[in-house]
């Protein structure tokens, strides 16, 4: 099964969500080789529950995914942390949202919750935890302690860090930082555009229908990280096409104001 561990299905934070892009996003994701997302909205983002409300009224939720015309679409959040950094976590539809709501006071950047405080939250979850983009300069993760790292299942190999600071230097440095906390890496593509998808794959031995069967694989070391030898060009077209959307949908924000 091909998945991706780190996705989004909104064009920004601020944006808000749209169901003909969505459609549009899950079709490309198919096409791209996948068969399953994670689906890991920013906590925060602008009418969170609009996506779900969506799912529920299109979509059938089985086991731990929704199934999109065949794509299996897992739960998910990108939370941050006062320390600075993000942390997806991955679970069932009911652990997902119940953890999103213990979180509404954590919002804004001056509440965001602290690195051991969201991962007490969690592991009270049947929760996939993963450490976002480690080595980001915005928000990085290697500042924090060992023994906090290592309460997380795995670190975030980044379609778009990969493309800034290049294949080699940043997987090499990842590589040395996952080996000296005890952590595996997974592949995410971090897109907000469909161009991306594709961009970095996890190809698992086996069939996955639950985070249990996802977290498994990931201790099992049953699945093989592909970075496509495209990653570039993924990255670059679908940043070029994000800010181009982002400037349409703010001139028509603007429009309807006057």
């Amino acid at each position: 099964m091909n998945i991706d561990f780190h996705s989004h299905v909104k064009i920004s934070k601020k944006s808000k969500f749209m169901p003909e892009y969505f459609i549009e996003m899950m079709k490309e994701a198919k096409k791209s080789d996948l068969d399953a997302l994670a689906m890991t909205e920013h906590f925060n983002t602008t009418r969170f529950q609009d996506i779900y409300d969506f799912l529920e009224a299109h979509y059938t939720y089985q086991n731990g995914y929704y199934n999109i015309d065949g794509l299996k679409l897992f739960p998910g959040i990108e939370v941050d942390i006062k320390e600075v950094g993000h942390i997806l976590l991955i679970g069932s539809r009911e652990d997902v949202l119940t953890i999103r709501n213990e979180l509404s006071s954590n919002l804004k950047e001056e509440n965001f919750i602290s690195f051991n405080g969201l991962l007490d939250i969690a592991e009270e979850f049947n929760i996939l935890k993963i450490g976002a983009h480690p080595f980001r300069e915005s928000t990085p993760l290697f500042h924090l302690e060992t023994d906090q790292l290592q309460r997380l299942d795995a670190l975030d190999l980044n379609g778009k860090d990969l493309y800034a600071q290049g294949y080699e230097s940043y997987s090499a440095k990842l590589t040395e930082f996952a080996q000296k906390v005890g952590l595996p890496i997974v592949g995410g593509s971090d897109t907000h555009q469909y161009l991306q998808y594709g961009s970095v794959i996890n190809k698992l031995e086996k069939e996955c229908e639950t985070v249990d069967d996802l977290k498994i694989c990931i201790h099992n070391s049953a699945y093989q990280v592909e970075v496509s030898p495209s990653l570039n060009i993924k990255v670059k077209s679908a940043t070029l096409v994000k800010k181009l959307l982002k400037k349409l949908l703010i001139e028509n924000k603007q429009s309807e104001m006057v």
